[in-house]
């Protein structure tokens, strides 16, 4: 899920990251992939020429198999904080969106596990996706 821009010397890396909001129930759905302690959101980066929505889609699909609907996009935030398990100093810029799907989130590919994260277990989550968790509960969507 990451995509370093170049940095100035001096200038901590940008990671450039897009990521699928689905709640469901007052929860989050969050994955973790192998050997990774923490949660994070399905997403991953551009690639080159590939539009947000495509991005999010194509990332959708292969990390927990659905489909998401062209035309139900909406941008949910972005999230800049600094990255998880990272060289210090770099920070990630996560894009949200959510978007109507179709299938039943399961885990695929690199995904080793999928979880419906709340506010209460925020803590489980890497930084960024913890910031999301706390502007969807401050909304009203997370219990």
């Amino acid at each position: 899920m990451s995509s370093t821009s170049p940095a100035q010397p001096g200038t901590p890396a940008v990671i450039d990251a897009l990521a699928w909001v689905h709640v469901r129930d007052g929860r989050l759905l969050c994955v973790r992939t192998e050997g990774v302690d923490l949660f994070y959101l399905p997403g991953g980066k551009r690639e080159p020429g590939e539009s947000d929505e495509a991005a999010v889609a194509r990332e959708a699909r292969e990390e927990v198999g659905v489909v998401l609907r062209p035309g139900t996009f909406r941008r949910v935030a972005v999230i800049d904080e600094l990255a998880y398990d990272k060289a210090p100093g770099t920070r990630v810029r996560l894009a949200c969106y959510s978007a109507e799907h179709d299938g039943e989130p399961a885990v695929a590919n690199e995904i080793a596990e999928l979880d419906w994260i709340g506010f209460a277990e925020r803590e489980r989550c890497a930084p960024a996706v913890r910031r999301l968790i706390d502007l969807l509960h401050a909304e009203g969507a997370l219990a």
